[in-house]
């Protein structure tokens, strides 16, 4: 059913979709010939993208240039080893007609591309299999820079080899080093055997040879014709905006599965092993424990759907294993495996409901000397969009808070540490159980209008001391949650100097025509456009800045280039007039709090190793290394040492006292792969230095806070 605030965007959707069907009606090929289902996609995003996005980028020629040099050289030939020059210029004849293609020409240019790559892939496996065959010269002083950006296509079948050789001798030394370190902190060891290094050298090889045939039997058995071209269509959804994104059928089921929480398959965990997927745990209740057949270590060959013919799992990555194996609930999937025995049997099993509360709230006591403190982990503003009784994150964060309660905690931590966002709906409630009612958040569309998103429940759920975790990878509904919490005043922003900076609002828009656009799943695939942005109460964007912590502590990942102000096809920051809002009563002053907690950074070894050491980190991604093993040795001793003084400092003088809810407990006590997991996210909570220093500063709000209720309560 729509809510009321829905129908403002479903009303300009329906509009755009009854513009673009008329307009539909008279788009033809130019010669004569039905639209092929690439053009029917194609021409359906690329008028979805002109008429309805948030700020478009005219699709012209120079629109056509920035979409072929991506497409070739990020998404076919990202390393530049497999195409030729040449190839690139038999192909520079499509460079300025592809917003043709996009507007309603023939599809061409991608068939093109396909002709060549598929020429082009046996001659370079056979290059790599050639330079592998033989033993590299490790004493020679020769470099390379691997950094892709920097990289051209080879001029010749010469150059493209060198190119290989370097890439492949690059390769070899890693395992090669990592042989030599083994064997010399293992030799003497009982059973241990010894080997020379040319056996070395040769086991390094074959090492990568096994890489590459599984990299290249993906490309030969997995990809096909129909993943170039999405990949095609995902360039121009991409240039658009980062965020805009085209989803084949699977992809936009996949995409639903991780957001709710729930999907319909057999219950198997998997994993990749040797080139083969492997069951790597089974599910208590699932269908593939009920049948008895299959066990932990069998590798997949093929699965099939039905009676269809079973497919092939060769140069199958998990995650395209995982698509394969689930489907709709009540149908039948067939496996083919490989018994750790060598036998192959077939085994037929009917889907049913996964839940994966794994991904799901969780909560915490955390018992320090001064204080008990609650601590919710929440890993993504989760939302089951198809089940109204399905899980909501708003609603399961509210569970743990009132547990919490029960608990008498003195404060809360909300961690969303490498949250990357999720339901716009959950994030409003959340906020809302923090604060007396008002604006949550602001949203603009490209027709320049904002709405203001509010919580109007005047009731608060927990009024205490609240610290809010983030990093560079928080992002979205993290941010809109982090940065309401900071323009009310309601709590600290704890962590890395901002958050990620993702600032805009996305739909999933079928791109089937006689649904009206107003139908997400469609047979030729979805559509994850950018309609809106993002800002805060207080008038800024959280797009490209995003959130600045009240506290900050020093982070290894500050300067790699991850952030979203760190891609070209970012939207700019700006901002509109604030909302009206009332500041938190108990509101309070971080000045003391932001001291004590830079003063006792100071004084950690790890966060300042971490701090000297985070843009020496950053410019590793981007250097010419060295094919030389004695100046690799020479590199790899200083980039140990410093990971060693890391992991040395980063352990705790003494473990957090982390209690777990007996709730939680008993939610993985009938899955003991699942308690395994549970247990050693409780270790890591125990020994976490982040989570060591937002007690300290949660404890400092805490002794504040008490200090400003008396006053407030003495004054009234």
């Amino acid at each position: 059913m729509l809510q009321r605030k829905n129908l403002p965007i479903v009303l300009l959707l329906f509009g755009a979709g009854l513009i673009l069907a008329f307009k539909s009606l008279g788009f033809g090929l130019g010669n004569g010939n039905p639209p092929t289902k690439y053009e029917k996609i194609l021409h359906n995003v690329g008028e979805m993208l002109a008429e309805i996005h948030y700020s478009p980028k005219k699709i012209d020629d120079n629109f056509s240039k920035e979409i072929f040099k991506k497409y070739l050289g990020e998404k076919i030939d990202d390393q530049k080893n497999i195409l030729l020059q040449s190839d690139i210029q038999q192909l520079k004849k499509y460079e300025t007609k592809l917003d043709d293609e996009i507007l309603g020409g023939a599809v061409q240019f991608v068939p093109a591309v396909s002709e060549i790559y598929k020429k082009r892939l046996p001659e370079t496996e056979a290059i790599y299999k050639e330079l592998l065959a033989k033993p590299f010269d490790f004493t020679k002083d020769e470099t390379a820079n691997f950094n892709d950006e920097k990289l051209d296509y080879p001029k010749s079948e010469a150059d493209r080899k060198e190119a290989w050789r370097k890439r492949l001798k690059y390769l070899t030394l890693e395992r090669y080093y990592d042989l030599m370190e083994d064997r010399e902190k293992n030799k003497g060891k009982e059973n241990f055997v010894v080997k020379t290094d040319e056996e070395l050298e040769k086991e390094a090889r074959e090492r990568v040879l096994k890489i590459m045939n599984r990299n290249f039997d993906r490309l030969k058995f997995k990809v096909s014709d129909d993943d170039r071209f999405n990949e095609f269509v995902k360039t121009v959804t991409e240039s658009m905006d980062p965020h805009t994104t085209f989803m084949p059928p699977v992809d936009k089921r996949y995409f639903d599965e991780e957001m709710s929480g729930r999907f319909y398959g057999i219950g198997a965990s998997l994993r990749e092993e040797d080139g083969n997927i492997k069951i790597g745990s089974v599910l208590a209740g699932s269908p593939a424990l009920k049948s008895g057949e299959i066990g932990v270590g069998d590798a997949i060959i093929k699965v099939g759907q039905g009676s269809a013919e079973p497919v092939d799992l060769t140069g199958y990555t998990v995650q395209d294993a995982v698509k394969l194996i689930r489907g709709k609930k009540g149908t039948e999937v067939r496996l083919t495996l490989r018994k750790p025995d060598g036998s192959v049997k077939s085994v037929s099993l009917i889907r049913d409901e996964i839940i994966q509360d794994e991904t799901f709230a969780r909560s915490v006591v955390i018992n320090t000397p001064k204080s008990k403190l609650g601590f919710i982990y929440l890993p993504e503003f989760y939302a089951d969009f198809d089940n109204p009784k399905g899980a909501r994150c708003s609603e399961d964060v509210r569970k743990e808070i009132i547990k919490l309660k029960e608990q008498k905690v003195d404060g809360i931590i909300m961690d969303l540490r490498n949250n990357g966002g999720g339901s716009l709906y959950d994030v409003v409630q959340m906020v809302g159980l923090f604060i007396e009612g008002g604006p949550i958040v602001q949203v603009k569309d490209r027709e320049g209008k904002p709405t203001v998103y509010y919580d109007r429940d005047k009731s608060v759920l927990y009024d205490g001391p609240l610290a809010v975790m983030v990093n560079e990878f928080s992002a979205s509904a993290s941010e809109i949650f982090a940065a309401a919490i900071q323009d009310y005043d309601r709590g600290v922003i704890i962590g890395s100097t901002s958050t990620y900076g993702k600032g805009t609002v996305q739909r999933n828009i079928g791109l089937d025509k006689t649904m009206g656009f107003l139908d997400p799943n469609s047979e030729l695939g979805t559509i994850k456009l950018t309609l809106q942005k993002f800002y805060r109460i207080n008038g800024g964007s959280t797009q490209l800045r995003g959130v600045s912590s009240d506290v900050n502590i020093p982070d290894i990942f500050e300067y790699t280039k991850i952030r979203e102000k760190d891609n070209p096809d970012a939207l700019a920051w700006d901002e509109i007039q604030k909302a009206d809002y009332n500041r938190w009563k108990y509101g309070l002053d971080l000045s003391p709090i932001r001291k004590a907690s830079s003063d006792r950074i100071k004084n950690n070894a790890l966060f300042n190793t971490i701090h000297n050491n985070a843009e020496w980190l950053a410019k590793q991604s981007d250097k010419t290394v060295s094919l030389n093993l004695k100046k690799y040795q020479e590199e790899q001793k200083k980039s140990k040492a410093i990971a060693k003084q890391i992991e040395t400092q980063n352990k705790l003088p003494h473990e957090l006292n982390v209690e777990p809810l007996q709730d939680d407990m008993k939610r993985f006590e009938a899955d003991n792969a699942k308690l395994e997991r549970f247990k050693n996210w409780l270790r890591i909570l125990r020994n976490d230095p982040y989570l060591d220093e937002a007690t300290n500063v949660l404890n400092d709000m805490v002794t504040q806070t008490n200090l400003v209720y008396a006053d407030v309560k003495q004054k009234q």
